[in-house]
């Protein structure tokens, strides 16, 4: 990253928010009960937020990813719940909680196949068919679980929301493993360098012989695994399902992507830029209200932050577009 690139940018903000956190109430801060508390509450919209992202970069989005993760939590719970009771125990805990998660990934790549197929193959625009899907999703939810929540899991799945490897928070672990798999993804692999072309200039990708429809298709594929996650970590830690939880998390998720340098329009985006910008919402969310500042102040405030980091990164942006136009005038003038 250079000293002025978006993810640099970021890098500070987070250092300096740390910091300015730590030297208010650094007793309260810093302590180990709320590093480990946020890092057990970031996940779930830290894997949304991922798979916004990789959505955003074909120059889509997904408005639906909050109610597949919904959706697939809650039959993950369903299967749990209907073969749980309290006499099973070792091997039949264990094969169950596999059933469980292996329906939740399967309803949430049923979901994500929908969306590809709609927006690939058939040709709707993405708003319009995430729009329509999110309203379907809410409403099988619904409708699965008359309005009420699904519980009585075993205590063997709730240690996935709650546990602990030493003193690290299992939840973090995961998305520290799917933020690490997104990055070599994007970075490292055709599809990845495919997504980013896509997101560009779709025509010419089309043109050069790759097959825009697969691309598209596992980027809505690949936001619904991460959907899927978030919900495994999301019902796991309150022990039960129900189909508002996480749908706050929609709106903010497409904050913390344009935040994290993410161009909307598409075309551009790293998960590590995505990855601080999660980081500096939890720092200020958990900062602000560990010193007893008012919930609506919080989101005063980082609605602010979002607004001041974009203002800079255009002027940044602006600045370095004026020295290529300088530098290459200069180039031209010798040449003549």
């Amino acid at each position: 990253m250079s000293k002025t690139s978006k993810e640099m940018i970021l890098l500070y903000v987070f250092i300096g928010l740390f910091v300015l956190m730590a030297a208010i109430s650094p007793a309260k801060f810093l302590s180990l009960g709320n590093l480990q508390s946020m890092a057990t509450q970031l996940p779930e919209l830290g894997l949304i937020a991922l798979g916004m992202m990789v959505v955003i970069l074909t120059g889509g989005i997904d408005l639906s990813i909050t109610y597949t993760a919904a959706l697939s939590g809650i039959t993950g719970a369903l299967v749990l719940s209907a073969g749980y009771n309290a006499g099973i125990e070792g091997a039949a805990v264990m094969f169950l909680i596999i059933k469980a998660l292996l329906a939740t990934l399967l309803t949430a790549l049923l979901c994500g196949f929908l969306n590809g197929f709609l927006v690939s193959y058939v040709g709707v625009s993405p708003i319009l068919v995430t729009l329509g899907t999110m309203t379907l999703f809410e409403g099988v939810s619904v409708w699965l679980t008359k309005g009420g929540a699904v519980s009585g899991f075993p205590e063997q799945f709730q240690w996935i929301g709650n546990g602990y490897l030493g003193f690290v928070p299992v939840p973090i672990l995961i998305f520290i493993v799917f933020a690490f798999v997104t990055g070599i993804l994007l970075e490292r692999t055709a599809w990845g360098r495919s997504v980013y072309m896509f997101g560009c200039n779709p025509i010419a990708t089309y043109f050069s012989g790759i097959n825009t429809k697969k691309v598209v298709m596992f980027v809505y594929l690949y936001a619904a695994i991460l959907a899927a996650a978030a919900a495994i970590i999301i019902i796991s830690r309150y022990n039960s399902a129900k189909v508002d939880y996480g749908s706050s998390y929609l709106l903010q998720s497409v904050a913390i992507v344009v935040l994290g340098g993410t161009d909307i329009a598409g075309g551009y985006g790293k998960v590590i830029g995505t990855v601080i910008a999660i980081g500096i919402v939890q720092v200020l969310s958990s900062g602000l209200n560990l010193i007893g500042i008012n919930r609506f102040i919080v989101d005063v405030t980082m609605g602010a932050l979002l607004i001041a980091v974009l203002l800079l990164n255009s002027f940044i942006g602006k600045k370095k577009q004026e020295k290529g136009v300088r530098s290459e005038t200069k180039k031209r003038s010798v040449a003549v």
